[in-house]
């Protein structure tokens, strides 16, 4: 096929096109998103219609922008308040926990290769171990808010922690042992420790400096189009991964710092800066996703589908699970064991080990079209396996709590700077019991009905307002107001209001 411009534009629209759609066909069913992506990219490909697509390193240069924003976000949309109570435990299992299931899977990797008659060296079953050794933020992120699934026992925060900051780990451990690889004596070096903790550090500062820099400038910048602001934080994002990197520090734990300080500070447009970086990390996440399924030829898993078949159950069932539970022994919180089993079973695996994977390729490390086998293949297995059966699990574990419905019906909201919630409320006929008027309901002071929404009209209540079974009102209240009732009860009868 020819590539245009025009082409590519032409053919790139309609594989995303297709994508979102079979995504939502796909979401009925359970099945992640993400893996339908991966899946529409590989029927797109060179064995499928035939879309040639080869470029690794564009691959890899794709995956790092949509890394940078990813994680940036996902450290936006964290707060700090939630990960309070098991911050030591999110640290521990992005740190420690990355670094026990390289160990454990890379040394199940070397001797099952031997089994299968495969030459693989140990440092080369590290290598593989590390690139996949992380969860995948966008995979948990997708899965955890796009279905809604609450968690009890602090479970959501500390899984979402986790998966937004191991991926820098990932990426050291991956990066060492390429050097390692690549060194003419194969073993550990001095030097590799040095630098693996430099690029911690640097990462570490030039985030949390970041983050403090973009806080200010974002208050001070005062632009006089709303939709710029959220343009200057990608813009600030993708400078802080950049500038991280050229100072040899590690950028993706510094962009994911930096969201983290910058979404739980004060800052104008906050939640018009939320909806833009939302709507583009999904866009991202799509493009990241089909690029990998383009890139791949399914015809070269198949003579490494027994290896990475059993490394990938090894890793669900075994790997990670075991990682899991001794770096977790020393605490207390989740304080019961089926916490720590879900946590074991939510070890996702996505585009963030592909792209990890696509390293030793360029580095030109010997076997290194292997690993990238094998990590897809592995990620498909993820995201089949565990991907599907979260929500059923959380269940059996009796994990899952219903959360509170976000915003209301009537597409209302007020500024961050108003002290005030908004909130609708479904009439019954039981809430009418003692009148049918607006006046009738005695609301407490502080409390204000705004709107009435009946069927497809829209009225603007008065006390003399006739109410109906069914009707949707927006209730505007007082913080204050309503940490001490309850909404469900404000128009019952003898509620003491």
């Amino acid at each position: 096929m020819f590539l245009t411009t025009e082409n590519i534009l032409l053919f790139g629209s309609i594989i995303l096109f297709i994508s979102i759609l079979i995504s939502k066909a796909g979401g009925r069913f359970g099945v992640p998103s993400l893996l339908l992506f991966l899946i529409v990219g590989m029927l797109f490909g060179v064995d499928g219609i035939g879309f040639e697509f080869n470029s690794i390193e564009k691959v890899q240069f794709i995956g790092m922008v949509a890394l940078s924003i990813i994680l940036f976000y996902g450290g936006y949309d964290t707060v700090i308040s939630e990960i309070k109570p098991v911050v030591k435990q999110g640290i521990a299992l992005s740190t420690v926990g990355v670094i026990l299931t390289t160990f454990i899977t890379g040394t199940f990797i070397f001797f099952s290769a031997k089994l299968v008659n495969m030459n693989v060296t140990y440092p080369l079953s590290l290598l593989l171990a590390a690139t996949m050794s992380s969860t995948d933020s966008a995979s948990v992120f997708n899965i955890l808010r796009g279905q809604r699934i609450g968690l009890r026992k602090h479970t959501r925060p500390m899984l979402e922690l986790e998966s937004g900051s191991n991926d820098p780990m990932a990426y050291m451990l991956t990066i060492s042992l390429i050097d390692i690889c690549l060194s003419q004596t194969a073993t550990f070096s001095w030097m590799i420790l040095v630098r693996f903790i430099l690029k911690f550090v640097i990462g570490i500062l030039f985030g949390y400096l970041s983050g403090k820099m973009i806080v200010f400038v974002i208050n001070r910048i005062k632009l006089d189009n709303v939709s710029l602001y959220p343009i200057v934080l990608v813009c600030l994002a993708f400078f802080t991964f950049a500038f991280t990197e050229l100072l040899y520090g590690n950028g993706y734990l510094a962009v994911y710092l930096a969201g983290l300080i910058t979404g739980n500070a004060k800052i104008a447009k906050k939640r018009e800066s939320a909806r833009f970086l939302d709507g583009i990390t999904w866009f991202l996440q799509i493009i990241m996703f089909l690029a990998l399924g383009l890139l791949v030829n399914p015809h070269d898993m198949i003579k490494i589908a027994l290896l990475a078949t059993a490394v990938g159950i090894f890793l669900i069932f075994l790997g990670r699970p075991i990682s899991v539970l001794l770096t977790l022994l020393p605490f207390k919180k989740p304080d019961f064991f089926n916490a720590r089993l879900l946590i074991c079973w939510v070890g996702l695996r996505g585009a963030t080990p592909i792209i990890f994977a696509t390293y030793p390729v360029v580095a030109g490390v010997p076997g290194a079209d292997i690993i990238f086998n094998i990590v897809f293949f592995i990620t498909l297995l993820s995201l089949l396996i565990q991907g599907t059966t979260i929500t059923w699990f959380a269940k059996k574990l009796h994990m899952t709590r219903t959360l509170p419905k976000d915003g209301n019906s009537f597409g209302i909201e007020l500024p961050e700077e108003i002290d005030s919630e908004l909130f609708d409320l479904d009439l019954t006929k039981d809430m009418l019991s003692a009148g049918n008027r607006l006046m009738d309901a005695k609301l407490p002071k502080g409390i204000l009905v705004i709107m009435v929404k009946r069927e497809e009209e829209y009225l603007v209540p008065n006390g003399q307002l006739e109410l109906k079974e069914g009707d949707k009102l927006l209730v505007i209240a007082q913080a204050d107001v309503t940490d001490s009732i309850d909404q469900k009860d404000l128009f019952k009868p003898n509620s003491g209001f």
